[in-house]
Formats: structure tokens, sequence, C-alpha cells
């Protein structure tokens, strides 16, 4: 089994609930192997970084909570059931600003790596 499919294994949502908050022991896990884990699947899933850095950009505005209840917080049923469900897990433990800007620079930096990947996808084509 490949590195990257052993990463695919993580449970993003416990992940999330477990990484944002007060006394997040998690966190360093959720911004690196789980964030790298969030890329791979949206990668996976077709979906693009800018669509990833504009939900950052929703959770930024109006909260992690708000953005949960989007219907479509990416293009596509699967990608869309995905950040809905790890949207839940963040906003089940989500208790403020603080929280919601937590959840923003996940998703910001599951942008960037999702944007690496494509880069040096193109590169080796």
């Amino acid at each position: 089994m490949s590195t990257e499919e052993q990463i695919l294994h993580l449970h993003l949502p416990t992940l999330l609930r477990h990484g944002i908050g007060a006394g997040a022991a998690q966190r360093p896990a959720l911004f690196g192997e789980g964030a790298v884990a969030a890329a791979v699947t949206l990668d996976r899933l077709g979906v693009q970084p800018r669509a990833v850095a504009f939900l950052a950009k929703t959770v930024r505005s109006g909260g992690v909570r708000y953005a949960a209840g989007l219907e479509e917080p990416f293009p596509g049923e699967e990608a869309s059931r995905t950040a809905q469900e790890w949207l839940a897990g963040a906003a089940s433990v989500a208790a403020d600003t603080d929280d919601d800007e937590t959840v923003a620079r996940w998703f910001e930096a599951v942008a960037e790596i999702l944007a690496l990947r494509h880069r040096t996808s193109a590169a080796r084509r």
C-alpha cells in the first residue's frame, strides 16, 4: 500500500473535531497529515484548488456552521458530500470566530497542497 493510500485512511471529520478549539491536541496532525489527506481526496474527486480556497473564504466570512449548511460546497455530488462531512465535524465543536479562522486556515492549507499536486502533476506530463 502506498503512502498516499495509507494517509487516506485518516478520518478527517474526527481529526477536525480534535484539531480545533481550545487546547486542540490534534492541531499539528490536522494541518499536517490531515491537510495532505484532504488534498489527495479532493484531487481524486476532481476538485480545483480555487474551489477549496473559495470555501475557506466562505468559512471565514460566514463561519463554519454557515458553511456546513451549504447545499453544494464543492462542484459535484461526492465532493460536496465529503466537504459537508468535514464541515459538520468542525461545526460540532466550533465555539467562536477563532475556531472559524482555524478551519478557514485549514482549507487554505488544503488548497495550497492541492495546487502543488496539480503543478507537479502537470510538470511530469
